[in-house]
């Protein structure tokens, strides 16, 4: 994506609207999300921050479809996902989210294109097609010469390409990024960071949960949160978003 960008002729694909969530564990209840309402449209680079407790994860979780709201409205892409059971969200999951996880959550008897066709297993593509596609989605990431190798064999930074490498091989409308820097050194970091910027330049919609400051402010917007309420939502990138 180049030049101005008309963001109102973007489409909304994420509509939260007065979401809560809510724990009970015998006598004690705890509101992990209270009253959360915001947009999020296709091409945007969002971060969501906040401590420990926050609420950030649980938005996360949420937003992944692998936990559902107490109340409130959750739109995936004009899906309401709030009283879907766990295979509906699991199919909604399955076809339009990739996940990219501070752990990098590789199989390690696998081989680097192994591990980022496994999305395609599960979506019943055939081997000979699971293959290429893995390929093209790690030649995407700059890691077409270690598509043989196994994790062990990779840096910590190689590993998260894989990982981002194994997010796209979907080809998902989102992509979710939990941490994907916590366990790298600032070298790797700074890789990563321009692979995600990289994706969203050619019009990803990309999310990523930090806690890092200089992490967040590669993104477009950040929202935070603090005690399960949503404190701040703010512009980075003043050009994207300069027809609001």
């Amino acid at each position: 994506m180049t030049g101005h960008i008309n963001y109102r002729d973007r489409e909304t694909v994420i509509e939260i609207a007065q979401l809560d969530k809510v724990y009970t564990t015998g006598d004690i209840i705890l509101k992990a999300l209270n009253n959360i309402s915001y947009t999020i449209k296709s091409g945007e680079f969002v971060a969501i921050m906040g401590h420990s407790g926050s609420g950030k994860s649980t938005m996360m979780n949420i937003l992944g479809c692998l936990d559902t709201p107490t109340s409130g409205i959750y739109e995936l892409d004009g899906i309401d996902t709030s009283n879907l059971n766990d295979n509906q969200l699991a199919e909604v999951r399955n076809r339009k989210i990739g996940f990219v996880f501070q752990s990098f959550n590789l199989l390690p008897k696998l081989k680097a294109w192994e591990n980022v066709a496994l999305p395609l297993v599960y979506s019943g593509v055939h081997a000979r097609d699971r293959k290429k596609r893995a390929l093209e989605s790690l030649k995407s990431v700059g890691l077409d010469n270690r598509a043989y190798h196994k994790p062990n064999e990779l840096s910590g930074g190689q590993r998260q390409r894989v990982a981002i490498a194994r997010a796209l091989v979907v080809n998902p409308e989102i992509i979710m990024a939990d941490e994907p820097t916590g366990n790298l050194d600032s070298t790797s970091e700074a890789e990563i960071i321009e692979i995600f910027k990289k994706l969203n330049r050619e019009g990803a919609t990309i999310i990523m949960v930090t806690h890092e400051d200089n992490v967040g402010q590669n993104c477009k917007r950040i929202i935070r949160f603090h005690d399960g309420k949503l404190i701040k939502n703010e512009v980075i990138d003043h050009e994207f978003y300069r027809d609001i």
